[in-house]
């Protein structure tokens, strides 16, 4: 996995060309009326609608029809993944999954954040990585710059931040590693 890059923006300027802003409205529109209310058995459908706007989709992942994507190119999913019912990808940088990560029910995964230390509070973003065989589960909230090693889960509602220890269980508001994650 890469060290997330940081990128800083100036309050006071527009953040995202215009040719970004109309790609992500005609995105919006897009998910809202051709995949936001599909079943289950749609994720070829909503793949194919990712992909189209620019993401990195591999295999047979899915990105259920009430998640929402903020930025299509922003995301790579490898196979076997899933973004799950009412997850919020704020991918105002790019955000990757790994093989095998289950992103549970309303779980925001957020790159984007203000600088409070200055008067203008410019616009950060940075990466977020979720690794091989990790979960996300419901409700937790991954921060920018993140990187969730292999094998990690991060417990209900769960906020993370920085970079956690492989094969290891976060939980709690800061989360903290909790115990080795141990497979049977």
């Amino acid at each position: 996995m890469n060290n997330a890059q940081e990128v800083t923006l100036p309050a006071n300027r527009a953040y995202f060309s215009f040719k970004h802003k109309a790609l992500r409205v005609i995105w919006s529109m897009t998910w809202l009326i051709l995949a936001s209310w599909t079943p289950k058995k749609f994720a070829p459908w909503r793949r194919f609608l990712l992909r189209s706007f620019g993401a990195t989709i591999e295999g047979n992942s899915d990105v259920r029809g009430s998640a929402r994507v903020w930025y299509p190119p922003n995301l790579k999913m490898a196979s076997h993944c899933i973004l799950a019912d009412g997850v919020q990808c704020y991918n105002m940088a790019p955000i990757r999954l790994h093989l095998s990560t289950i992103v549970s029910q309303r779980a925001f995964l957020c790159s984007g954040t203000h600088d409070y230390t200055k008067g203008d509070h410019p616009l950060i973003t940075r990466a977020i990585e979720i690794g091989p065989h990790a979960w996300v589960a419901a409700e937790a909230f991954v921060g920018p710059g993140t990187i969730v090693s292999e094998g990690c889960v991060i417990g209900a509602r769960a906020v993370v931040n920085g970079l956690l220890e492989p094969w290891s269980v976060y939980a709690g508001n800061p989360a903290k590693r909790i115990k080795e994650r141990k497979l049977n």
